[in-house]
């Protein structure tokens, strides 16, 4: 006679393999904005390249993202820190959306990706970061010109080091106060950071901007 024995849940039961798979899946909305800044990055980037080899071909050539004196992609292309080791920024900023498109399309597709990856990301976002703040200070002082598409780029370079940083360090949330607190007021220090840089802008340009209103 065969006995039937009721079958615990694996959360139950004390079988860690489910609990270990919730733990190390992606939000899906975290997997989807990875996925679409990767898409939005790569095309900025990309048509910033294919603008950059027209000015290349025919110097006298009009970026379509000439708009006014101030937002202006021609002025910026044409300057050393719009090739910084030797060749135009944007075919870094191909390859470094490239990756994030196809992490975003892992995750979106819920396949497992290791933590340490996530976290080496992280850090190669933060080395991003860092170079865009570069970037928008020699823009405002140096340069004294905006690139429409460069913005976006920055843009999607900070928001994907708060959500990937966000995905890389969860296992330390419960083990330290301070990462939960900064991961708590992730995004409200993103909208100081944003709103920081739009009074820059403001501010360095009201010259100009003061001639519109």
């Amino acid at each position: 006679m065969t006995v039937a024995v009721p079958v615990e849940p694996a959360e139950r039961s004390g079988d860690p393999t489910p609990a270990s798979t919730r733990d190390s899946s992606v939000p899906a909305r975290s997997a989807w904005w990875v996925l679409i800044a990767g898409v939005v990055g790569l095309v900025s980037s990309a048509t910033l390249t294919v603008e950059k080899i027209d000015i290349l071909l025919n110097p006298s050539y009009v970026p379509s993202c000439n708009l006014n004196p101030i937002i202006s992609c021609g002025s910026v292309m044409v300057t050393p820190q719009a090739s910084v080791l030797g060749f135009p920024n944007p075919l870094l900023g191909i390859v470094a959306f490239t990756v994030v498109l196809v992490v975003g399309v892992l995750a979106v597709a819920k396949v497992p990706i290791p933590q340490w990856f996530w976290s080496a990301l992280a850090a190669g976002l933060l080395a991003g970061a860092v170079f865009v703040h570069w970037l928008i200070y020699e823009s405002l002082y140096r340069i004294g010109a905006l690139c429409p598409y460069c913005m976006v780029v920055w843009a999607m370079t900070i928001t994907l080091l708060v959500v990937v940083g966000s995905i890389a360090f969860r296992p330390v949330l419960d083990r330290s106060t301070a990462a939960r607190v900064l991961y708590q007021w992730r995004w409200s220090i993103t909208a100081l950071w944003f709103t920081a840089v739009f009074l820059l802008i403001m501010v360095r340009f009201w010259d100009y901007w003061s001639t519109l209103l």
